[in-house]
């Protein structure tokens, strides 16, 4: 995988994601009778410019990427012809002001919520959630969990997917208690199990969570068969084609799905003899895999998925999750809500010392990100876009000067008081603030490259 498919994708990402932001500010400036001088995506020299709009806006498409602005008419800034003096944004009463302010951040958190009530609408093929029990001893297995359950209820609410699992155990984690759940076992029958989860964190350092607590996707005996393959993927380069059925890897028989992803897992950037037979004959390819993050770890991935010759086997494991328009919307509040919520937790908890700031990252974790969900198709890249437009939205809310949130600060500060606050003050804010950001960004830079060299 070449260093475009990994940095279009953040490109295009990001800048759609700026350009929500960004319209947020402008969208509200103009019905609050702002005039809007530029639209700015990305800084510095720009790149692409005109001019459109009543008003003239001048649109622009800069050099550097990361980030954008909207350049209002304003007094601080310039001198202001006595005629426009009414739609300059520094004489607009603060209530107009705030609401620009936070336009922004909200659009970014209304482009969550959409993309994730059209996803409900259209419905997702996502993993059920049946577990398998990890080896040795857990909490998952004190519970009395068995291979094969499908968790169907958790604290009295429908689980759907593994997804919808994993989620509900990290909500429930930061809370620290012992959760009730409902199984069916795989054999027939169910349970009413009680899981522990004090003593648990969310330290980004950790393994994955929900390998800690003894769980992993139930995997059953599912033929070798190639299904999708990931465009440009390592599979694909190497000539691997849908229905290839997967006779030997390394000299070594497999048997069933699990020995294929089992045998790749451990050999990221390793050479791998694969011998399949496609339609009575017999073809051998040489495959790299990819390192892919996954629970704190690298691990190896050829961009191969199952084939329909699993049958049963494979509707044992996947299931399309799909909801009413009313539902749909409401899930996608509550989710945008709840992961908005985390990453404040998030925050939180480092700025206090609970959580590890190895879990901060920087552009390029994100563009590797990017191009990891952008090979696994448009649904998992949408998806990403939503998680990154929730977490832009809520670090623009942050109360630190420079950022949208820091505004908001002064501003309330200025409802309370009655009137603005010295420029003086304002000015020493801004330093701060963006001390803290450069602090921030350095930091994350840091973990980036870190997790570079150790892999």
């Amino acid at each position: 995988m070449g260093l475009l498919d990994y940095l279009i994708p953040f490109v295009v990402g990001l800048g759609i994601l700026i350009a929500i932001h960004e319209f947020g500010h402008y969208w509200v400036a103009r019905r609050c009778g702002v005039l809007v001088l530029r639209f700015s995506i990305g800084f510095g020299r720009p790149l692409v410019r005109w001019r459109a709009g009543r008003d003239g806006t001048e649109w622009v498409i800069a050099a550097f990427p990361l980030g954008g602005y909207v350049k209002m008419l304003d007094e601080r800034e310039g001198p202001v012809a006595p005629e426009l003096t009414h739609r300059a944004f520094n004489r607009q009463p603060v209530g107009k002001r705030m609401a620009i302010v936070a336009a922004g951040p909200l659009a970014n958190l209304a482009l969550a919520v959409l993309i994730y009530w059209v996803l409900n609408l259209v419905g997702v093929e996502e993993l059920r959630a049946r577990v398998a029990l990890v080896e040795g001893p857990s909490v998952a297995a004190r519970a009395g969990f068995v291979n094969g359950d499908l968790i169907t209820r958790l604290k009295g609410e429908p689980v759907a997917s593994w997804q919808d699992l994993r989620w509900s155990l990290v909500r429930n984690t930061l809370e620290g208690r012992t959760i009730d759940l409902e199984v069916e076992h795989l054999g027939g029958g169910s349970a009413s199990l009680a899981l522990d989860l004090s003593g648990f964190s969310l330290d980004p350092g950790q393994p994955d969570l929900v390998q800690r607590i003894g769980l992993a996707p139930y995997r059953p005996m599912i033929p070798p068969v190639v299904g999708r393959l990931s465009p440009h993927g390592p599979a694909e380069v190497a000539g691997l084609q849908a229905g290839d059925r997967i006779l030997r890897i390394d000299g070594q028989d497999v048997s069933h799905w699990g020995d294929v992803v089992a045998a790749i897992r451990g050999r990221t950037g390793q050479t791998v003899v694969l011998q399949v037979d496609r339609a009575g004959s017999p073809f051998t390819f040489q495959v790299i895999p990819e390192g892919v993050a996954e629970g704190g770890a690298t691990v190896g991935r050829i961009g191969i998925a199952v084939g329909d010759a699993g049958g049963g086997a494979r509707e044992s494991m996947f299931v399309k999750v799909r909801y009413g328009v009313g539902e749909g919307l409401a899930k996608a509040l509550r989710q945008t809500w709840e992961t908005s919520a985390l990453s404040l937790s998030m925050m939180g908890r480092m700025l206090i010392g609970q959580v590890s700031w190895k879990g901060l990252s920087g552009p390029v974790t994100i563009a590797d990100y990017a191009g990891q969900s952008a090979r696994l198709g448009l649904e998992h890249y949408i998806k990403f876009l939503a998680l990154i437009s929730i977490s832009l939205g809520v670090l623009n809310l942050l109360p630190i000067p420079v950022l949208d949130g820091g505004h908001l600060l002064y501003y309330s500060i200025e409802l309370i008081k009655g009137g603005p606050i010295p420029e003086r003050i304002v000015e020493i804010g801004q330093q701060i603030g963006l001390a803290i950001l450069v602090m921030l960004m350095a930091f994350a830079f840091y973990n980036d490259i870190n997790r570079l060299i150790s892999g």
